[in-house]
């Protein structure tokens, strides 16, 4: 699996969330960005373990991303939050991801991987980013594909 194609791929599926009306649209980037437009989604670190399966059939990535939900009110900031971090609806991130595995017996994140799943939630709190602060958590995400491609 190409690592920066996979980081994309998953942007791409966040992105594809709708938010309340009158929040606009969430940015979404595979990659740390250096200033933020809140609510914004982006891919951070990566986890790689090697040769899951034999011959390089299986790698495993593992990546932190976050989501910073705003900062100009605490309450309207995290119902933003709430909305993404729900397990259902069009503001849902943890549906995008889903999405992205395709149907059953297809390739997940348009045939970069074998599975991709949003495993969990964490770190609900205050995150610092370029000097501002945001209301924010982060989401683990796991992907198996192919090692040799």
């Amino acid at each position: 699996m190409q690592i920066s194609l996979v980081r994309d791929a998953i942007a791409d599926a966040a992105r594809t969330v709708v938010l309340p009306t009158g929040i606009g649209k969430l940015t979404s980037t595979g990659y740390v960005p250096d200033s933020v437009v809140a609510p914004c989604f982006f891919v951070a670190e990566v986890e790689v373990d090697y040769d899951r399966a034999m011959g390089r059939k299986l790698d495993e990535l593992k990546f932190t991303c976050r989501v910073l939900a705003g900062r100009a009110d605490d309450r309207s900031a995290q119902r933003i939050l709430d909305a993404l971090l729900s397990g259902a609806g069009q503001a849902s991130l943890k549906a995008a991801i889903d999405a992205a595995r395709g149907a059953p017996g297809e390739m997940a994140l348009g045939g970069l991987a074998d599975d991709v799943h949003l495993q969990r939630v964490q770190g609900y709190r205050w995150y610092e980013h370029q000097g501002s602060s945001f209301v924010g958590a982060e989401l683990l995400i796991k992907v198996i594909g192919d090692g040799s491609t």
